[in-house]
């Protein structure tokens, strides 16, 4: 059995969701397909982060990469994206603790954001959150969006027409398509996409989550973070490169627990549930977002740590681009083909 969509994303993920959302708000027909299975975008503390991300990227590059104007630019993407999709966004912004506190301050500042000393923490209120399931939930669901429960086994074209052969045997036939898939790597592309798809790589990600409030913004240190979430409270992340297994590691889990709670001064044992995905990552650490080669195929992929930030982004990119608009100033930093 056949059907056919205008623009049809494969992938249900926070890319995949965010730009199926810009199509139909900019009037397209659109249809998801995804597994159902495991969302690596739901297993985050849906940090829209500038500021402390453009700060990890510049201090792991021992001061190479300056990334805080594209950040800077993908967090304004969400005031506008947030209102069009009723999707909650948190502006009480962030703090570091931990130790370093002068540098830490002088180069967020550096960096061009704004930073508060006090006597015990960092406090800017550049970076934001939102509430991943929600709005994966509120996405997923909008009017006018169909999404197809499946596993896309292939992608071909007659050069005018996508088909997309699932693996119960059905296809869907499509005008343009989005690959959203994350770091599954099962889907039969054509070469050039296959090409750039193979540079994509799997990194494992583990958040504990428990019941108890314990702070009112996110809180980063050296250990990983405590963020606020709506059951409670989220700490994380574990970031494990090349592993695809979804079993939690209780004793690397709980080392980490024990630091990101010293951190906000609570020694005490804390009861936890663990949640564990696997996300895609390209070399540089930025996603994948623009044309895979072939007319009418595009990718949304491999944002590494920075999903929720950029989400709104990419889409803007990926959907510019398919209506053949002017590229927007970020898009060579995003093409694809930059990593072939």
């Amino acid at each position: 059995m056949s059907s056919s969509t205008e623009v049809l994303v494969i992938g249900a993920g926070v890319l995949g969701l965010s730009t199926a959302a810009e199509l139909l708000r900019r009037g397209h027909g659109v249809t998801v397909v995804d597994p159902g299975t495991v969302n690596a975008s739901a297993v985050a503390a849906g940090m829209i982060a500038p500021a402390f991300e453009a700060l990890a990227d510049w201090r792991s590059s021992d001061g190479r990469l300056d990334r805080g104007d594209l950040f800077r630019s993908a967090r304004a993407q969400w005031s506008a994206f947030a209102a069009a999709f009723d999707l909650p966004l948190h502006r009480e912004g962030a703090e570091w603790r931990g130790g370093d506190l002068d540098n830490v301050a002088s180069q967020l500042r550096w960096l061009g954001f704004p930073a508060e000393r006090t006597a015990d923490a960092v406090v800017t209120p550049a970076d934001w959150r939102t509430e991943p399931e929600a709005v994966l939930t509120r996405l997923r669901t909008l009017p006018g969006l169909t999404v197809i429960r499946g596993q896309v086994r292939r992608l071909t074209t007659d050069g005018f027409r996508w088909t997309a052969t699932l693996a119960d045997g059905s296809g869907l036939a499509a005008r343009a398509v989005v690959l959203a898939t994350g770091a599954a790597g099962s889907l039969e592309l054509p070469e050039s996409a296959a090409r750039l798809v193979t540079r994509v790589h799997p990194i494992r990600g583990q958040i504990a989550v428990t019941d108890r409030h314990l702070v009112e913004r996110a809180v980063r240190g050296p250990a990983g973070y405590v963020a606020p979430c709506p059951d409670g409270t989220v700490i994380g992340a574990t970031m494990d490169p090349d592993r695809t297994d979804l079993d939690p590691d209780l004793e690397r889990g709980d080392a980490l627990v024990r630091a990101c709670l010293a951190q906000i001064g609570i020694t005490e044992s804390l009861p936890v549930t663990w949640r564990v995905g696997v996300r895609g990552a390209t070399r540089d650490g930025l996603p994948m977002a623009g044309t895979a080669g072939p007319p009418g195929l595009h990718l949304a992929l491999a944002p590494r740590r920075n999903g929720w930030l950029l989400g709104p982004l990419v889409a803007r990119t990926v959907v510019d681009e398919l209506e053949g608009r002017a590229a927007g100033p970020f898009a060579a930093v995003l093409d694809p083909r930059r990593l072939a």
